[in-house]
């Protein structure tokens, strides 16, 4: 029978028995089969189709509003994808792979075996909040592990399904939820988990990072930052709207590869704003009553905002609406703000915006723009909107970022079977497909020997004739 999982607050003993319940668990019994781990990965698909109407009204209630194909696109199918990728590939992934033992090691075999590091710890934000636990979940669960979720203060209606699905599957001792306030997230990053991954700030991130280093824990960081979009001088300025609005109006921009500012061509700027209202009245029209277009998460984010973009205006910057609907602070939805004369000691351009708001930054060389990329911190993500293959090639590899889309915007970390991850206070580390397997894995080298010895040639006494054969041939 399975545990209840259990959603309230727990006490810094309750982690630290929660833990070692499921270290325990962990080493009682072997790693994991790989028909033991398809059965798990099955059933946690069965839930999550079985769930994903209430996940959906849950998110809604938390947000105020929040579109119920926006959790289908960005929450629900990516884990599907997730798991189904993961079956296909999860026996080739377990497998051992051999490698070159050499001359020098001759004869003898060395195989890399893959080996589940224990109990995962998961720090969810509240974004994305069913694809950043059950994401993450889905690879620690393909390695092998246990782990442990800390879900954010800020979905509460979400974190009860996610909890009530995971627990209608999975015993405690395998699987566990926990919830809590700014200490208790505080508390669970200290824990000595055997991998700590976390997705949030930059500024959270280092204390992530701060307390795990206390037991030596390895940490995946899924950091932000301000993520760029290049609009080449070749590129129509519709077609650029078209590729990348999408990615700032999902989730009204609360997310972490969000398009943050564009760098346009200085003569452009006027275009860009006259075609990015078309395209945004086309997509929602009216927003305060349109449910395709989501509330910003809550008062406190929403007032971050506002104050953001009070800052901005103080300092002067010009804001035009990208319809001509007030921001309405009933329903704490804002169209987005398109703003231009942006200057370094605006707030606009000191954080990551996370949320509707984007500044636009003329230019008038590509040299130029690469430049203000690179005196930046690296950002998480690097948008390219240019269909000249030399611009493209050129823009890639003067700069620096966790990944990049060319003329589109967000999808790449859908992409089931490449790494994703930051750089710099970007993030530190991979995860999805292969990537997140070998992350969440200790590689295991494993030389061995049959009966004939070899190694006994270099023993001491130093100086025969074996020795001095083998440095002449290997020392060179």
């Amino acid at each position: 029978m399975n545990m209840p999982i259990k959603s309230e607050i727990i006490s810094e003993s309750g982690l630290t028995e929660l833990l070692a319940l499921q270290k325990d668990a962990f080493n009682s019994q072997a790693a994991p089969t790989y028909q033991q781990r398809v059965e798990v990965l099955k059933s946690l698909k069965l839930a999550l189709l079985k769930y994903r109407e209430p996940l959906a009204d849950a998110l809604n209630r938390d947000y105020g509003t929040r579109s119920t194909d926006d959790t289908l696109i960005s929450d629900i199918m990516p884990c599907i994808n997730n798991i189904n990728y993961s079956l296909k590939n999860l026996k080739r992934w377990m497998k051992p792979s051999r490698r070159h033992a050499g001359l020098l090691l001759a004869p003898a075999k060395v195989k890399v075996h893959y080996q589940p590091v224990g109990v995962v710890g998961i720090i969810v934000p509240w974004n994305f909040p069913v694809m950043l636990s059950v994401g993450p979940l889905i690879t620690a669960l393909s390695a092998g592990n246990r782990a442990m979720l800390k879900l954010s203060e800020f979905t509460p209606e979400t974190n009860k399904v996610i909890g009530e699905m995971l627990a209608s599957i999975f015993d405690t001792s395998q699987v566990a939820v926990v919830e809590g306030e700014a200490d208790i997230a505080a508390q669970f990053s200290s824990l000595p988990f055997d991998h700590l991954l976390f997705t949030g700030s930059t500024t959270v991130g280092r204390h992530v990072m701060r307390a795990a280093s206390a037991n030596l824990t390895p940490v995946t960081l899924e950091l932000g930052g301000k993520s760029p979009v290049v609009i080449a001088p070749d590129m129509p300025i519709a077609t650029a709207v078209e590729r990348m609005i999408y990615g700032k109006c999902l989730n009204s921009g609360q997310i972490c590869v969000a398009p943050d500012y564009v760098l346009v061509p200085k003569e452009k700027q006027a275009e860009f704003i006259k075609a990015y209202q078309a395209k945004f009245n086309a997509m929602y029209g009216k927003i305060s009553d349109n449910n395709d277009y989501g509330a910003i998460i809550n008062q406190r984010q929403f007032d971050r905002l506002l104050s953001v973009l009070e800052d901005a205006k103080s300092k002067g910057a010009k804001i035009v609406s990208a319809n001509d609907e007030a921001i309405n602070t009933l329903k704490r939805k804002i169209p987005t703000q398109l703003i231009t004369q942006v200057s370094d000691d605006m707030q606009l351009m000191q954080d990551e915006i996370f949320g509707p708001l984007l500044p636009i930054i003329g230019y008038d060389t590509l040299d130029e723009a690469v430049t203000y990329i690179n005196e930046r911190p690296r950002p998480l993500a690097l948008y390219i909107m240019s269909f000249d293959e030399q611009v493209q090639d050129r823009l890639l590899n003067r700069t620096h970022s966790g990944g990049v889309c060319i003329n589109e915007t967000v999808f790449h970390v859908a992409a089931d079977d490449a790494p994703f991850g930051g750089i710099g206070p970007s993030g530190m580390g991979h995860y999805h497909g292969k990537e997140g397997f070998l992350t969440l894995s200790h590689a295991k080298t494993v030389l061995s020997r049959g009966k004939l010895n070899t190694g006994k040639f270099i023993h001491p006494p130093y100086g025969n004739p074996i020795q001095k054969l083998l440095y002449k041939m290997f020392i060179r």
